[in-house]
């Protein structure tokens, strides 16, 4: 069950209470009383559920009060996208923008449990499980929804205006409530939170203190949320309605010393595939001229299926382990089947493939056997493989 201090952690007032949250704490049991009655989610432990309805019930007060967070999510995924939602058909003309949908309460739900559950991470959100359990959460909430309460404090982004002195305030407490507690951001740093926290003794004062200081720092610099987006971004889009103003770009930066070298040993080609740390290492002897004799990059000694990279202005990277999955014209190490496996990792696994590369082989439709497990619907991955990217990667995708 949880608790009411487990639930106010992730309201706006916190830690206050307020005269609405006790509505929808057991609003959020009932949740989980549901699954756990019609066995639904049963391949998730308790808690992960538990962690889930409150998601989903953060969802809820945001719709009931247009709060605006839910909102800004839709609206820049269809700037992006052209599309209200990633992998759920929705009927444009029949979504309300405003009000509780079917398919907002299935991407919640996929979202919540995936990025949460570090066993079944990478879901497939048209999984039967997903879809079913869903859907019984979104008929509770439907049943409900004329009668519940305004939450109350969950309206803190009205009236705001992001450059205004008198609300500087309020703009950095809902900064900060946003990249800590709130129900659409909190799924998908939790790998990022687990990560900072092995670092340090949290047992101890100094340990504490130290994660504190990682957290603060975190928040001014690492993005969150489904679209990865960081704290500013989040902010405008909710208070303006739109993203921050680009930033002007600087003159251009002169042509990476690698770059001529690369294209010329390649033909021109900026990417180039290698089975081993030996035709690697050949490569940067002969082909861009490093010293004859060592052995270059060694901590890529025991790795293999490299792809070299690079760019005109930020010189050169180095990937392993994922040639086979990158079915490039140049590249004469692809595998289908090995590619069929685990091509879905370079745009879910941090780390994996650096998101220049990634966001190149994508663009060129080099991806083309990445499919959720289980599933064999290539196309679902393709139609939404920068929205997975930006979800599961985060700042390893959009830094």
């Amino acid at each position: 069950m949880i608790t009411m201090q487990q639930f106010i952690l992730r309201q706006p007032a916190a830690p206050e209470e307020t005269s609405t949250d006790r509505y929808y704490l057991d609003l959020a049991n009932r949740l989980v009383e549901i699954a756990s009655e019609k066995k639904l989610f049963t391949s998730y432990p308790e808690k992960v559920v538990e962690r889930a309805a409150m998601a989903l019930v953060g969802y809820y007060q945001d719709v009931i009060c247009d709060a605006g967070i839910w909102r800004s999510f839709i609206t820049e995924h269809k700037r992006l996208y052209g599309k209200i939602l990633p992998f759920y058909d929705v009927d444009e003309n029949a979504y309300q923008h405003t009000e509780l949908n079917r398919e907002d309460v299935r991407f919640m739900v996929w979202y919540a449990l995936s990025m949460t559950y570090e066993e079944l991470r990478v879901c497939n959100p048209l999984d039967e499980e997903i879809l079913k359990g869903a859907d019984e959460w979104w008929s509770e909430l439907e049943r409900v929804y004329d009668d519940s309460p305004m939450p109350e404090d969950y309206r803190l982004t009205h009236e705001l205006e992001i450059h205004a002195e008198e609300d500087r305030e309020a703009v950095m407490r809902l900064g900060n409530w946003l990249f800590l507690h709130c129900y659409l951001m909190t799924p998908a740093f939790a790998l990022t939170l687990s990560e900072m926290a092995w670092k340090f003794d949290l047992s101890k004062e100094d340990g504490l203190r130290e994660f504190q200081n990682a957290l603060n720092k975190a928040m001014g610099e690492e993005p969150t949320g489904p679209l990865a987006l960081y704290t500013g971004e989040w902010l405008y889009l909710i208070i303006e309605g739109k993203m921050p103003p680009e930033k002007k770009r600087k003159e251009e930066i002169e042509e990476h010393k690698y770059f001529k070298a690369f294209t010329k040993a390649t033909g021109g080609e900026v990417l180039k595939f290698f089975d081993s740390y030996d035709s690697l290492n050949r490569f940067f002897i002969d082909g861009l001229g490093w010293a004859e004799g060592e052995e270059h990059l060694p901590m890529m000694k025991e790795a293999k299926d490299f792809v070299v990279m690079v760019d005109r202005e930020k010189g050169m990277l180095v990937a392993r382990n994922i040639a086979k999955c990158i079915a490039a014209p140049m590249n004469p190490y692809y595998d289908k089947d090995y590619a069929s496996a685990h091509a879905i990792e370079l745009l879910t696994e941090r780390g994996c493939c650096p998101g220049d590369l990634l966001r190149y082989i994508c663009k060129e439709g080099w991806l083309p056997d990445a499919v959720f497990p289980g599933s064999d619907d290539h196309k679902l991955v393709a139609d939404n493989h920068d929205f997975i990217a930006r979800c599961y990667l985060q700042l390893y995708y959009r830094d």
